[in-house]
Order: structure tokens, then C-alpha cells, then sequence
């Protein structure tokens, strides 16, 4: 009898997941609480299923060459770096050909997962799912939870003194659609990730202003590199990961911040990492020239807000601002597990190989897809299911409990010894 998979959530990792149990002859079932596959990637006008979805206008970071399934490669006519609809279709047709959407049950709503009272001798788990108003329970072998880490939108305005005097209007990064609405407007962009310089940029083709306020600023790339070649591929060679790994990290971190400002100085555009900060990178092919047409304004971290307009730690003032975007990224949620498991869940070093609990008896549930990866999600969450369901089928072990507590516990330790490192990628 083939072992039951419950598998949380649609997306990217969950049509994985679905894909490699059905590999290893198990049986899955994928809860999608909302209509349709894709999680995010499937674009809405508007979230009124709860869920996080993307802006109109976004455009893959990583190229084709590097981000498709193992055994699904893109079509030929599809662009290097695709658009939100583009990668959407993708994701269909390999929904498609695997014949993966009848293991999925829509607008289905996890409950709770909780261990059954012999998981120490089964491993099993009690899913309780809610469906248009009714509630079902089945008992699960393996658990696969594939809900990524876009759930919670943080909106940090305890940070942000006197954010409770301005009048203007105030959102998260999650509730852009497009530039609508925004014509002839100041706006005030506070964070420097993938999506707040997707957000800054595009607004500034309509808004009147754009200020784009950052902590730490960040190294900014392009999508295409030497020769015109997709910025992924050429970094992503044998021989940068054999200099990486042989130089020693003060003459790499010259070279790799002489190869940086090549293009432009960052810190003549306001994007200079600030001392004592870890490095960030942000892929954006516009930024900069925005940044010297004078369309979007850099301005350091915000210390205070008043009626209309905001006070920069630099002491310079925004004045007449309408509207605040937070693109402060998400916390991270699992709403549906019980205490403990769902505070150490919530801690990375407490998944072993980002994947699986350290705490639990069983290795029989699976975190898939919450990882920050330099390349394709696509491709680490294939590994991750590929991996986790050859566990839950017995073929790959996986040391005690016991033991990967006590390898946390080093691990985070050491971590805490360590400053933070001023570049961590090869470019």
C-alpha cells in the first residue's frame, strides 16, 4: 500500500512535491486554498483568497537556461528572463504534462497538523482540512508543508516614529498591483529588495516622485553581463567557485567591489553597503538610470514622520509625501502546527539541511521551499522533494533527533561568533 503524502500548498514547491512522491510511488494529496496552482505566481488583481500574489509588471531574475524543472525544460521561444504570465505557463504546461492537478484539492484550507498519539512508532499525522465550511480530518504518513515564506506581510510601523501623525496613504509591497492610482503622486519606497527597486522604478514613469529610503543599501546587478549573456550564467562557473574558495576573503572582497562599481560607483548613487551591514544584492536593469535622470531619489533610513512628509537620518526632509509603500518583506508563519514544533519550525537552524525538524522522532514531515537561494527556486525545491520523499520511502536516512539538536545548537553558535561578512556572492 503506497504511503500517504499530504502535501500544503501549490505553488512552485508544492507541484515539486507532487511530482516526486508520484517518482517514488507514493501517493499525494495537495491542499491549495486558493482556485488555482502557481501560489503567488499566479497574478490577481486583488488578494481576496488571503493569499500573497505578485505585481503585474515582475520579471524573473534568474534565465530559463538555469530555472526550469530537471526533466521540463522551457520552450525555445520563450524570452531568457520571462514575465509573471510567461512563467505562469510554464508552470501550467508541466502541471499538464505530468497530469499533476488531479492530486489537488482547491479552496481547501489546512486546519491543523498534529502528531497522532503512536507517532513515535508511525509517524503518522492527523490533517485537518476545512472546504467551503466543512471540516474533514485523514490521517497522513509523511507531511510536506509547501507554503514557502510569503505568507505574513511585515509592516514594522512601531519602528517608524510618529508614522501614526502622517496622513497619507500607507501599504505594504504585497498590495501593488501596477502604477495605477499613483499618477502625479510623491511616494516614498521604504526597503531595498528585489521589489522595492521593481516598485521604485516603475513608479517613477508616472508618480511625480519617487523617494526610495534604504538601511543598508545594496550591490545592484543586471540581468545581462559581458558579451550580453544572462548575468546567472556567467557567474555560475567552475572557475569563480575555485578562485571563491582559494582567495583569501580580503583580496576577494577587493576584487569583487572593484568589479561592482565597474559599471557605477554605489556610492556615488546613494547604494553603498553601510558599514557593518551584511551584503544584499538586487537584480534591477533601471535603478541606476533612474537614480541619474533624478526620477528616484536615494535617501537614507527614515527617523521620523509627521503630518505630510518624513525625516531622513541624513537630516534632509521629504516634504509632501501621499503615499508610504513598506516593501519590508514577510515574517514567517505556520498557523497550522501546534506548540513547539511551530516556534522551532519558524527558526532556519532548526531545520536540518533546511528541510526537515530537528526535534521530531520521525523524519516524516518535510519543510519544502523555505530557503533563500542565489539561483532558481525551481531547482532547489526539486532537490528538496526529491530527497525528502526518498526518506519518507526509507531509502536515504537521516541521523537521530537527538543528535541534529545537538548540531543546531553548535551550528547556531557558531553562527553568533562569526561578524557579518561584507559580500557573499561571486560576480
Amino acid at each position: 500500500m503506497a504511503r500517504r503524502v499530504a502535501v500544503i500548498g501549490a505553488g512552485v514547491s508544492g507541484l515539486s512535491s507532487i511530482k516526486c512522491c508520484l517518482d517514488e510511488g507514493l501517493e499525494p494529496i495537495c491542499f491549495e486554498r486558493s482556485n488555482n496552482f502557481g501560489g503567488l505566481w499566479k497574478f490577481t488583481e486583488t488578494s481576496e483568497d488571503g493569499m500573497n500574489r505578485i505585481y503585474r509588471s515582475l520579471v524573473t531574475n534568474i534565465c530559463k537556461e538555469m530555472s526550469c524543472y530537471s526533466d521540463f525544460p522551457f520552450q525555445e521561444d520563450y524570452p531568457n528572463f520571462m514575465n509573471q504570465g510567461k512563467f505562469w505557463d510554464y508552470l501550467q504546461e508541466f502541471a499538464e504534462h505530468f497530469d499533476l492537478l488531479k492530486y489537488i484539492r482547491f479552496r481547501t484550507t489546512v486546519c491543523s497538523i498534529m502528531k497522532r498519539p503512536d507517532f513515535s512508532k508511525t509517524g503518522q499525522w492527523d490533517v485537518v482540512t476545512e472546504t467551503e465550511g466543512k471540516q474533514e480530518r485523514a490521517v497522513f504518513d509523511a507531511v510536506m508543508v509547501c507554503t514557502g515564506h510569503y505568507l505574513n506581510p511585515r509592516l514594522p510601523l512601531e519602528s517608524f516614529p510618529g508614522i501614526h501623525k502622517f496622513k497619507g496613504q500607507i501599504l505594504h509591497s504585497q498590495e501593488y498591483r501596477g502604477p495605477e492610482g499613483f499618477q502625479g503622486k510623491r511616494v516614498l519606497v521604504i526597503g531595498l529588495g528585489n521589489t522595492a527597486g521593481d516598485v521604485a522604478v516603475e513608479l517613477s514613469r508616472t508618480a511625480a516622485q519617487v523617494l526610495l529610503s534604504t538601511r543598508t543599501g545594496a550591490w545592484v546587478l543586471c540581468r545581462s553581463s559581458d558579451g550580453g549573456y544572462p548575468f546567472n550564467m556567467v557567474i555560475t562557473r567552475r572557475c569563480v567557485n575555485f578562485i571563491a574558495q582559494v582567495l583569501p576573503s580580503c583580496v576577494l572582497n577587493w576584487i569583487q567591489e572593484r568589479q561592482l562599481n565597474k559599471r557605477f560607483n554605489h556610492e556615488n548613487y546613494g547604494l553603498s553597503i553601510t558599514k557593518g551591514k551584511k551584503s544584499k544584492f538586487v537584480v534591477n536593469d533601471e535603478l541606476p538610470t533612474c537614480i541619474l535622470c533624478g526620477t528616484i531619489t536615494m535617501k537614507t533610513s527614515v527617523k521620523e514622520f509627521t503630518e505630510t512628509s518624513a525625516l531622513f537620518e541624513d537630516g534632509t526632509v521629504g516634504e509632501n509625501i501621499d503615499i508610504v509603500i513598506f516593501a519590508t518583506g514577510y515574517t514567517f508563519s505556520f498557523p497550522f502546527f501546534e506548540e513547539p514544533l511551530k516556534s522551532l519550525c519558524t527558526k532556519k537552524i532548526f531545520l536540518y539541511k533546511r528541510v526537515f525538524p530537528s526535534n521530531l522522532e520521525r523524519a516524516t514531515l518535510a519543510v519544502i521551499g523555505f530557503i533563500g537561494l542565489k539561483g532558481s527556486i525551481l531547482a532547489g525545491t526539486e532537490l528538496q522533494a526529491r530527497w525528502a520523499t526518498r526518506v519518507f520511502k526509507g531509502l536515504c536516512q537521516i541521523p537521530p533527533s537527538q543528535q541534529l539538536m545537538a548540531e543546531a545548537t553548535k551550528k547556531e553558535q557558531l553562527i553568533r561568533s562569526f561578524p557579518p561578512q561584507r559580500i557573499v556572492n561571486v560576480v
